[in-house]
């Protein structure tokens, strides 16, 4: 029998409908292939962004990946007078910047984005780093509670195993009434535990429906142990054309040039390539069928060639819509989603499905920001 799963925005109807800039190499049009066009530099990263914040995206994820990638933080403080309706999903590696400074750089931002910043909380070893798993999200928990401390009390007062301080915060207050939202994503016991606690919305990568309302119904328990409430997210990709078989004809070709060596190399370069929510996509690959799917629309050939999230939703503009209102059926309220090449899927999705939701900005949904500022209307009128 299954069991409840409570979520904060419960009256919520729709979801917070989201695109991902790419910061982190890996755009192409093939898998495998690299192409100049495509590298991730200043202006495809920020021509995407920018894109999305036109097109009616609520949120987008910036990324962090030493190897692969620009830094995060500079690349969002650079783009955000340049936004006028999106939020900015920053993700943060803990342990990479002095907790008090991260957190009045965080605040710095939220003020240029004047309430529109969320923090996507990251937990793999840094560059050359090996620690166990249970001293990394040790080192998460206490970064994310002098965090709190920093924006929402008169001083950090704070003694861990990895920090010890004693400051005022006047100069780290946030634009936000207790600073940004946090998104988090992590599979092992003391990761859902570390979520459950602190945490304002868990991000899942793409398995079977069953398997996601068991990483739901778990967190739930979890998080009311802590007497709260957490949404849920889903970060996906995506194919959508006017038909499923053209759909499906343009998945299989995003892998059609890729070398399965070339595949592994890529997928191990990244630094949470041997995490256990790494091993839950394998396993649900190796599940599939033969042509890849491992329930009706979800594809899995996605994750030849990436650690992470490996699995993309394919279909028609309906059989997509049909898909994403069955999640948020089962309470998921924030979908991150990509394509290849990003810019292109950016914009046909925009086209093709994002005016069938009905979308909300989840800051504004939990009553985040200072002021009393009305959600901007998107192109297809559809708001909360």
């Amino acid at each position: 029998m299954s069991k409840p799963i409570e979520i904060r925005s419960k009256e919520a109807q729709g979801a917070e409908v989201s695109w991902f800039a790419p910061i982190c190499d890996g755009d192409d049009r093939y898998l495998g292939e690299r192409n100049v066009k495509y590298k991730s530099n200043w202006e495809n990263s920020s021509n995407v962004l920018l894109a999305a914040d036109q097109l009616g995206y609520r949120n987008i994820l910036c990324p962090s990946s030493y190897q692969v990638g620009q830094d995060t933080l500079p690349f969002v403080s650079a783009v955000s007078p340049m936004i006028e309706n999106i939020n900015i999903l920053a993700a943060v590696r803990c342990g990479e910047i002095h907790p008090p400074m991260l957190a009045r750089t965080l605040s710095t931002i939220d003020h240029i984005l004047k309430g529109r910043l969320t923090v996507n909380i990251i937990s793999s070893n840094l560059p050359g780093e090996e620690l166990s798993s249970q001293d990394r999200y040790q080192r998460s928990r206490e970064v994310i509670e002098i965090l709190k401390q920093a924006w929402s009390k008169e001083e950090i007062n704070f003694n861990g195993q990895f920090y010890n301080f004693k400051l005022p915060t006047n100069p780290v207050k946030p634009y936000q009434n207790g600073g940004p939202l946090l998104y988090f994503g992590g599979y092992s016991p003391p990761a859902v535990d570390l979520c459950a606690e602190h945490c304002d919305v868990y991000l899942m990568w793409p398995e079977t429906e069953d398997n996601l309302r068991n990483l739901m119904e778990n967190m739930s328990l979890k998080a009311a142990k802590y007497k709260r409430k957490l949404d849920f997210g889903l970060r996906v990709h995506v194919v959508v054309r006017d038909t499923e078989e053209e759909a499906r004809e343009y998945a299989e070709s995003i892998i059609s040039k890729l070398d399965l060596g070339v595949g592994q190399e890529l997928k191990d370069r990244a630094l949470d390539a041997k995490s256990y929510g790494v091993k839950r996509q394998n396993q649900m690959r190796d599940q599939s069928s033969g042509d890849g799917y491992v329930e009706p629309h979800l594809w899995t050939g996605i994750g030849k060639a990436r650690s992470g999230c490996g699995a993309a939703l394919v279909g028609n503009p309906d059989q997509i819509v049909e898909k994403l209102y069955r999640y948020m059926d089962m309470g998921i309220r924030s979908f991150i989603f990509s394509g290849y090449p990003n810019i292109d899927e950016c914009n046909r999705f925009a086209e093709l499905v994002l005016p069938r939701l009905k979308t909300f900005s989840m800051p504004h949904l939990q009553g985040k920001t200072t002021k009393d500022e009305p959600l901007t209307p998107l192109a297809n009128g559809i708001r909360v």
